[in-house]
């Protein structure tokens, strides 16, 4: 399915093919494709980029596409790394964080940083917790592939 031209996001550079490869629903998601082009909310004389997850009812172009910038893209992948990389440890704690201590990390970003911390406010934390250290775990291999990707991406661009 070709994603289309004609909205307000404008793709430069495409995967038309992401429904096949679309984690656990490969070969039968409703995500379509992939894109990096031209935003949706681009000003006269201001052009920004953006990353959009195209959605397909079967019937229309779903407003359920998501469209974002690529800094947040980045961001998602960097709160992804962290939440592994606190699992990994999470065993030794009896509600798999320290509820003294629920920040999991800063990440310097443009002269402030990025707080990462277990969300303490949420009433269901103890059990919401547990079903996110096992779909982590289930979906290992699927996540675990893609880093590699990345990071394989990322030496190769000397980061």
């Amino acid at each position: 399915m070709k994603i289309p031209t004609t909205l307000q996001h404008k793709p430069v550079v495409v995967v038309e093919n992401y429904e096949n490869v679309d984690g656990r629903n490969a070969y039968n998601s409703e995500a379509k494709g992939l894109s990096i082009g031209l935003a949706q909310w681009n000003d006269r004389g201001r052009v920004d980029i953006s990353a959009k997850v195209w959605r397909h009812s079967g019937e229309r172009w779903s407003r359920q596409s998501e469209e974002l910038p690529l800094h947040r893209v980045l961001d998602l992948a960097i709160l992804v790394c962290q939440t592994r990389l606190h699992f990994r440890e999470a065993y030794r704690y009896e509600k798999l964080y320290d509820p003294q201590q629920p920040r999991l990390a800063r990440v310097p970003l443009q002269g402030d940083a990025m707080t990462v911390e277990i969300c303490t406010d949420n009433p269901m934390i103890d059990e919401d917790i547990k079903l996110l250290r096992d779909c982590i775990s289930r979906d290992d291999e699927l996540i675990g592939e893609r880093l590699r990707v990345l990071a394989s991406l990322l030496k190769e661009m000397g980061y």
